[in-house]
């Protein structure tokens, strides 16, 4: 103890501003100090506040530190692997444990990074181990935020109901409070929407995003406009009305210079792109300047490798839109060595849209041999509002290649996928 090997009494360092007997609770235990108490203790001691309260020592503290603020800046920059490989080594030191805000900002950074890399199911687990000391009562925002990269990663995974069942119960306890919302409390109804969505349960989504849009204008932030706007023209592209759509992104799209969270202005603008593919095929040039904007972009932050491959897959089909199946066969080639093999639904999204690639280019065998993969990949997963979408994508292409006993089937998948 520093008051000890200093040769001081509890009396000689508490006088005259504390009690000896205040001191003698501190030291047992059984009181917390405030930081203002804290800094006078380490004044009178010789040492920073952050020694006083971890007993690490200040080189160990600017090493960690250090650490993590480059760590973090790796991730920020797009190179999440690094960054993984550094934060697992933090975690692992036990002097981290002693130094709380340092612990938490490590664990979740490391989970970014880990979702970043494709490591879904561990990234997962940290986000749960984060949330549960947090009480969404006192810790209200990152509890939120924590919740919303849970819900995030399941969907990525494929997992839809679970995805629902995270972001409706958060939604849910969090809106069953008095009060007004905030920016992050429409970010979590943001994501609920998207699982709806995907979960293929239209109504749910359309009436939770009419809802966001009256208490993010009565807000009045543009995070929050933005989040709201966003999910409503995802709304209505699955409703078939793609030029509510387009009006929807766009008007999320005016928010853009108003906001900070490049990852998720770099999803935005990739979205926006699909929505113009699909409203206006006449401006697939523009739709593709946008997704190679939202491409470059993503690659430049934190974002993760299946948001890039998904952005990748829907720039390969601007380029099979004007005319350019080779380049079109690149782009998806791209996002499958981001995917691997795990079987999702961005793989086989880019396994569909390279097999229509190959066809354009005159190469059917090649083709039939990367349907059969999108195939197996869509056998593996749960059903979906996305998996309904592969599998009738699917069906589009093998009505070309002749395979009249597959298209069928993969037709009466995308039935039950979708609930029909």
């Amino acid at each position: 103890m520093t008051r000890i090997r200093q040769g001081l009494s509890q009396a000689q360092l508490a006088l005259p501003e504390l009690s000896d007997s205040y001191v003698s609770l501190i030291e047992s235990g059984k009181r917390v100090p405030t930081p203002d108490v804290v800094r006078l203790l380490a004044r009178k001691l010789g040492c920073s506040p952050s020694y006083l309260s971890s007993g690490i020592d200040e080189d160990v503290q600017d090493r960690m530190r250090v650490t993590l603020e480059y760590a973090e800046i790796a991730l920020q920059n797009g190179e999440a692997a690094e960054a993984r490989d550094r934060l697992g080594e933090l975690l692992a030191d036990p002097d981290l444990s002693s130094l709380p805000d340092y612990a938490r900002r490590a664990r979740w950074a490391h989970a970014l990074a880990l979702e970043a890399t494709g490591g879904l199911d561990e990234a997962i687990g940290e986000f749960a181990a984060l949330a549960a000391v947090l009480s969404p009562d006192y810790d209200t925002e990152e509890w939120i935020r924590l919740n919303i990269a849970m819900s995030r990663c399941h969907r990525e995974k494929g997992d839809a109901a679970r995805s629902v069942a995270v972001a409706e119960g958060a939604f849910t306890r969090v809106t069953g409070r008095p009060g007004p919302w905030s920016d992050e409390t429409v970010k979590l109804g943001a994501t609920l929407v998207g699982a709806y969505l995907e979960r293929g349960d239209l109504v749910s989504g359309g009436q939770l995003a009419e809802r966001l849009i009256e208490q993010a204008d009565a807000i009045g932030s543009p995070a929050a406009r933005m989040a709201a706007y966003w999910e409503a023209a995802i709304v209505a592209r699955y409703q078939a009305d793609f030029e509510k759509a387009v009006t929807y992104g766009e008007r999320a799209l005016a928010l853009l210079g108003e906001a900070a969270d490049l990852r998720n202005l770099s999803r935005l603008r990739g979205e926006y792109g699909t929505l113009m593919l699909l409203a206006r095929p006449d401006a697939a040039e523009r739709a593709r300047d946008e997704l190679q904007r939202a491409t470059r972009e993503m690659t430049a932050t934190a974002a993760g490798g299946i948001d890039i491959a998904r952005c990748l897959t829907e720039l390969a089909r601007a380029e099979l839109a004007l005319g350019q199946p080779r380049k079109a066969a690149d782009r998806a080639a791209e996002a499958l060595d981001l995917l691997g093999d795990e079987p999702r639904p961005a793989t086989a999204g880019a396994l569909v849209v390279l097999a229509e690639a190959r066809i354009r280019l005159g190469r059917a065998d090649s083709a039939v041999e990367i349907l059969d993969r999108a195939m197996a990949c869509l056998r593996r997963m749960e059903p979906s509002r996305e998996a309904a979408e592969g599998w009738f994508n699917l069906a589009e292409l093998l009505s070309q290649t002749g395979d009249e006993e597959r298209r069928t089937e993969a037709y009466r998948n995308a039935l039950t996928c979708a609930g029909l």
